[in-house]
């Protein structure tokens, strides 16, 4: 049994990523619903927050039935990250997550996200000024390294592990990768099988397959795995991971009633938590993986991603489905 604190996780929890404009309420309720064992928000600026700056305020949003649930934030000066940490607990997640592996630059170049790989000990010094300041539970996301020749996590884990952090993810890239080339576990199996780590472990980065997430849970024994861009448009991989790890077997893919309905859900959500354009915008990065496989679909996501108006989004919806019920093998 996988355990933050009292938080029990299951033997071998698969967790959804903090990623920006994806990982919402709406999102993270099918995420849930389709097998999720911890979540995350998407990350949040510290200065953000202690601005009261609204967006940042609105992912602070979170709903009994999505606990177990972390909030993450990102920032680079104490007295923010202590601040924003507090205003955190007063929303009671399970846990606070402190990003330190986004490599975008409007984050990084702000001496926040993975820019604090460059500089471990500053990285150590917010992250016990956050775990002092907080009762709840503080883990950590972040990376290999900044670049090749920076891949310090193995002693990274250990001092952040000793200043107090309750559980480690790490995403198998440096920050100069960025999002390319495949990632590397290798070091993550280090720090995991480190005869020093107590905490639990989780590995991030191209799992994409029920098959990878068993090849690597053997490879390198971690305790569980984050996944993150496999997700998007396609809920069911949480699933269809526990089906194989549990029976060695796959499930049969969602049939498209089951994709239009997912749709359907995420796109009312969206839209009622939102607001009608920001909600129909963001469903946008959804479309191709939600109906990824259906014949003929590129016209109707040219037009999905032109529309702008839940009324136009409702009508394309409703010609695919009236599209697909006519065809023939598709259910």
């Amino acid at each position: 049994m996988v355990k933050i604190r009292d938080i029990s996780l299951g033997s071998f929890p698969l967790l959804l990523a903090p990623m920006e404009d994806v990982s919402d309420p709406p999102f993270r309720a099918l995420c849930k619903k389709y097998g999720a064992d911890m979540m995350y928000t998407e990350f949040i600026s510290s200065e953000g927050l202690i601005r009261d700056a609204v967006k940042s305020r609105q992912k602070l949003d979170i709903f009994e039935y999505e606990r177990p649930i972390g909030i993450q934030i990102f920032g680079s000066e104490m007295e923010s990250m202590v601040q924003a940490a507090q205003i955190i607990e007063q929303v009671n997640p399970d846990l606070l997550d402190i990003n330190y592996g986004c490599p975008v630059k409007k984050v990084a170049c702000k001496g926040a996200g993975a820019a604090l790989l460059q500089d471990i000990p500053k990285m150590v010094r917010l992250t016990k000024a956050v775990v002092d300041s907080v009762k709840i539970p503080v883990t950590v996301k972040t990376r290999l390294g900044w670049d090749d020749s920076t891949k310090n996590i193995v002693e990274t884990a250990e001092r952040l592990q000793d200043i107090g952090i309750e559980a480690l993810t790490i995403h198998g890239r440096t920050r100069s990768q960025m999002y390319k080339g495949p990632a590397d576990w290798t070091l993550i199996g280090e720090v995991k099988n480190n005869q020093r780590m107590r905490i639990p472990i989780f590995g991030n980065g191209d799992i994409d397959s029920p098959e990878k997430a068993l090849e690597y849970k053997n490879r390198y024994g971690v305790d569980g795995v984050m996944i993150g861009r496999a997700s998007i448009g396609y809920p069911w991989i949480f699933n269809e991971v526990k089906h194989f790890l549990t029976t060695g077997q796959l499930l049969d893919p969602p049939s498209f009633s089951d994709r239009m309905n997912a749709v359907k859900e995420h796109l009312s959500f969206s839209v009622e938590w939102k607001g009608e354009k920001v909600g129909i915008a963001e469903m946008k990065r959804h479309y191709t993986n939600y109906f990824k496989g259906i014949p003929h679909f590129k016209d109707y996501r040219i037009r999905l991603v032109t529309s702008d108006t839940l009324e136009e989004v409702r009508i394309i919806l409703a010609e695919i489905e009236q599209f697909l019920s006519e065809a023939t093998g598709v259910n």
